[in-house]
């Protein structure tokens, strides 16, 4: 068992930290305020390899593994914590699940413009009563000649994106679920009011009056959805890693802070109150992505096990999150301004303990592996009202999980 990088990786890690270097840290803190998704660099990432990391290069991608974009995800996250979000976009998620089950012609469409830093993709899958509980959505795919008619509503979107993997109802039951791709200027598909989560991101509820949707634009039919689940792992590690990445940020910036800084005519490194802060942020840290990695090299090029990834999620998002709060401690007041990128960080690393599935879903899972049985989250219902299949409920992502 080796716990170092292979001479490929080292050679990758040190590449992708020489660009971050050299184009995103001028300007890292302004973007990292900015409303929207930093689309501008898309390009830019696409002309030095890093879109598309884990994408077979058949369908335009490089043909890396998840632990190249992890490391990807590492080195860009520690120069411009912001600029991670576009490695998450360009090879985890909805690119992925593209990648694997889209047709030929849906991939020159759709997934190729996205591979190229042309276009931005988001997902739509949580809905106003349909959160952890994904499978509960009603958003309707209703027959209508050889395509279908959508009607519902999504909250909590990136609202400007180019295109769209929207979670439908073809019928009932889980085995009802599939999804569709369409464009934001489809007809009757409109944005509401554009409202911010703490971490400064924008979002906006999506509505769909009879739209449209050809049959070549249908991604995957009904009982797709345990596919569409299971790509959503490896969105997992995305945000697994940069939840990490900002935590190892913060604590570095927290290091040279307690360096610097003197009080009482000494450096506050000096302080064995702090010392010991350090200590356990390291421990912690080291941890954490060990299990990051493992998820990650296990699962290789296939789609990773949801075990491996739970495990890696729970504890990159407890660990980074808690070393952001400490180092905002630690730097007192300039932790705490909107002049420090710690300040950022504290507030987007908390909300990846609620998107992607919550850490207590992640909790509800992780005792299933233990005891190596399902305890459903619904209430029982009589015998006689009990119908198979309609009452899975997916340990998956809550509130903000649709990205």
């Amino acid at each position: 068992m080796d716990f170092d990088f292979t001479d490929e990786q080292r050679i990758f890690s040190d590449m992708v930290a020489g660009f971050a270097r050299r184009h995103l840290q001028e300007g890292a803190l302004a973007r990292a305020h900015e409303e929207q998704f930093p689309r501008e660099l898309k390009k830019l990432f696409y002309e030095n390899g890093l879109l598309g990391i884990t994408i077979p290069e058949e369908d335009g991608g490089q043909g890396g593994t998840l632990m190249d974009a992890v490391i990807a995800i590492e080195q860009i996250a520690a120069v411009c914590p912001r600029s991670a979000d576009i490695i998450q976009e360009g090879n985890f998620g909805a690119i992925r699940t593209l990648s694997q089950y889209a047709s030929p012609d849906q991939k020159e469409r759709f997934l190729r413009p996205i591979l190229e830093g042309r276009e931005v993709i988001a997902v739509g899958m949580t809905e106003p009563d349909a959160g952890s509980a994904t499978t509960d959505l009603k958003t309707m795919a209703t027959p209508d000649g050889n395509g279908f008619r959508i009607n519902g509503a999504k909250v909590f979107p990136n609202p400007f994106a180019d295109v769209y993997l929207v979670y439908v109802r073809f019928g009932p039951g889980v085995r009802g679920i599939g999804s569709v791709l369409l464009r934001r200027d489809t007809e009757g598909f409109t944005f509401g009011k554009t409202s911010q989560f703490m971490s400064g991101a924008a979002w906006a509820p999506m509505f769909f009056d009879n739209v449209f949707i050809p049959p070549e634009d249908v991604l995957l039919p009904a009982g797709g959805f345990k596919k569409q689940i299971s790509g959503f792992n490896a969105e997992r590690i995305g945000n697994a890693a940069r939840s990490l990445a900002y935590g190892r940020y913060c604590f570095n910036e927290a290091k040279q802070y307690a360096s610097d800084r003197v009080q009482f005519g000494r450096q506050l490194c000096e302080f064995q109150g702090l010392q010991w802060k350090f200590a356990d942020m390291l421990v912690a840290l080291e941890a954490a992505q060990l299990l990051l990695y493992r998820a990650a090299t296990k699962a290789d090029r296939g789609l990773p096990s949801p075990e491996d990834t739970s495990v890696a999620k729970l504890m990159c998002n407890q660990v980074g999150f808690n070393a952001a709060n400490e180092a905002v401690q630690i730097m007192g007041g300039l932790g705490y301004s909107r002049e420090s990128l710690v300040e950022y960080c504290f507030r987007r690393s908390r909300g990846w303990m609620i998107a992607g599935g919550s850490i207590e879903m992640l909790k509800n899972r992780l005792g299933e592996m233990v005891f190596e049985r399902r305890f459903s989250q619904r209430p029982p219902r009589p015998p006689e009202a009990a119908a198979p299949d309609t009452t899975a409920t997916a340990p998956e992502p809550s509130a903000t999980g649709a990205s």
